[in-house]
């Protein structure tokens, strides 16, 4: 949870998979403003490989690249907004919107932030570092994640969720670098982006059941917004 929180648990993923659809669209669209063409446009490559991982319809992937590229007629304006507080229990929490309407978000927010505590630009992100995240799976048996972290230039890397995944750190500058050397050190890049990562996260040792349960909830709240891209909290583990 030190880098990204995600939604646990088989049901709520499966109830988050529209808007984890709708939130591809809008990398898509963003990505697709620098061109139609994946091959030549390796931010648009990336997020396309995600959203055919995760199954997402041919005819949603290419009208989000239609629509992000201007070949529909149609215009694409998206505000990109961060907002800093704390969760339940002083648990740090740095929430990434894309938004067509702050004047919809931040009241949004403010509502949602209610059982935390909403902070003003600043007041969190000094205790999280910008990062780049790179998402893979070992396609060499192989291979090292310690060896191709080191070779391919990224400063850290933690084992995934699931076995064979990995997640590479990079600097914030060297995130299409690193991107690109890994598949020669036996790794597969699912998703490259930038993020946060909390330098002093919380040990959820250090908390009661009941108040982890509070923590949750929380933000589960605040990713079930449908502005909110990626929700990264200071906790461990």
């Amino acid at each position: 949870m030190g880098a990204q929180w995600k939604a646990k648990g088989k049901e709520l993923a499966a109830n988050a998979r529209g808007k984890l659809f709708g939130r591809l669209a809008k990398d898509i669209m963003i990505a697709a403003r620098s061109g139609a063409d994946p091959s030549l446009n390796s931010r648009l490559r990336l997020v396309v490989e995600q959203a055919r991982k995760v199954s997402m319809p041919k005819e949603t992937l290419e009208r989000a690249i239609k629509k992000g590229a201007g070949l529909t007629g149609e215009s694409v304006s998206f505000e990109h907004v961060i907002y800093e507080g704390f969760a339940p229990h002083q648990v740090a929490v740095m929430v990434e919107c894309l938004t067509d309407n702050v004047n919809r978000t931040a009241p949004e927010m403010r509502v949602l932030f209610r059982k935390g505590q909403l902070g003003t630009s600043g007041s969190v992100s000094w205790d999280f570092d910008h990062v780049g995240m790179i998402e893979a799976e070992r396609i060499l048996t192989a291979a090292d994640p310690e060896v191709a972290a080191i070779e391919a230039g990224a400063q850290d890397f933690e084992a995934g969720d699931e076995e064979g995944q990995t997640l590479f750190l990079t600097d914030a500058a060297d995130l299409d670098l690193v991107s690109r050397a890994l598949p020669a050190h036996g790794f597969h890049v699912l998703s490259a982006k930038l993020g946060y990562k909390s330098k002093n996260p919380v040990d959820p040792a250090n908390l009661s059941a009941e108040q982890l349960e509070e923590v949750e909830a929380f933000l589960s709240a605040i990713d079930g917004n449908d502005d909110v891209q990626n929700v990264f909290v200071g906790l461990a583990g």
